[in-house]
């Protein structure tokens, strides 16, 4: 039995004598299924390869990015965090080997949560949370149905915001992307970690919100005001993306809020019936 992992989103299945039909979150209008059609590996066929290694990053002191290399699936990045009632895994990436293992536990103090933006980052979550003693993974209950491997350390939540790790980051409901996108707050540094909603422009001082990023679906209005009225209560000056596309470190290191709210005027004029540019 194996967990197969699609290759062109890195989402795993639950274990099987045989790849599954299909991958649900690739025939999703705001996915894709690659040119070579759909396409399945494993962790277990990604390790004995030998071609692939999680890069671990310090960006800033007590958190670190974790890169694959080369890039997987849609090119996502896990952010661990540290925090002095434990550390958690925000978003998450499919490869996983036990040089990653044995550095984090090691080297970082191990893992107490994770928890992911939207089900683009689901990934390998489940493997990850075993790995470091079947910790839990936050997720909000409207993205249920995008789940593709159930498993009993899924904490499926309801509303608006919930506290992690004693209240050290808090989850905010922000919809948009998918109805259960959750953005993580951090207070105490003042930083957003945004997952892609919002996503960091090509021009660093810019961000932007779209349904799907790969095939330009843009959202409507209603949908980035109520985005917009979920982050306003939050105070905070760095923004970390969960990609880090061409060009773009993946991070706005100061006036994040500032940028965010300018960036979500020029995205409402832009859509706007009112604009003759």
């Amino acid at each position: 039995m194996i967990s197969f992992i699609c290759i062109t989103c890195g989402t795993q299945f639950p274990p099987s004598s045989s790849p599954p039909a299909h991958c649900l979150i690739c025939e999703d209008e705001r996915q894709y299924i690659g040119v070579n059609g759909q396409e399945w590996t494993s962790r277990e066929e990604m390790i004995s390869s030998n071609k692939y290694k999680n890069k671990i990053i310090e960006e800033e002191p007590n958190i670190y990015s974790i890169v694959p290399e080369p890039s997987f699936g849609i090119g996502q990045r896990a952010l661990l965090i540290q925090t002095p009632n434990g550390n958690i895994l925000w978003d998450c990436v499919s490869y996983l080997d036990q040089q990653t293992i044995q550095y984090i536990k090691e080297k970082l103090g191990g893992l107490s949560a994770i928890a992911i933006s939207h089900p683009h980052y689901y990934t390998a979550m489940i493997e990850w949370s075993q790995e470091f003693g079947n910790i839990p993974v936050y997720i909000h209950q409207l993205d249920k149905q995008s789940v593709m491997r159930p498993d009993k350390c899924i904490e499926f939540w309801n509303g608006d915001t919930l506290d992690l790790l004693n209240g050290e980051l808090k989850l905010v409901c922000t919809g948009g992307h998918f109805k259960g996108f959750q953005v993580l707050y951090w207070p105490r540094r003042q930083i957003l970690f945004s997952g892609d909603q919002p996503q960091i422009c090509m021009d660093q001082k810019q961000v932007s919100f779209m349904y799907s990023y790969p095939n330009f679906i843009p959202l409507n209005a209603r949908k980035i005001n109520h985005i917009m009225k979920c982050l306003q209560p939050l105070d905070f000056d760095r923004l970390y993306a969960s990609c880090k596309m061409s060009g773009i470190k993946g991070v706005i290191e100061t006036k994040a809020k500032e940028i965010v709210e300018k960036s979500a005027k020029r995205y409402l004029k832009a859509i706007s019936d009112d604009n003759d540019d």
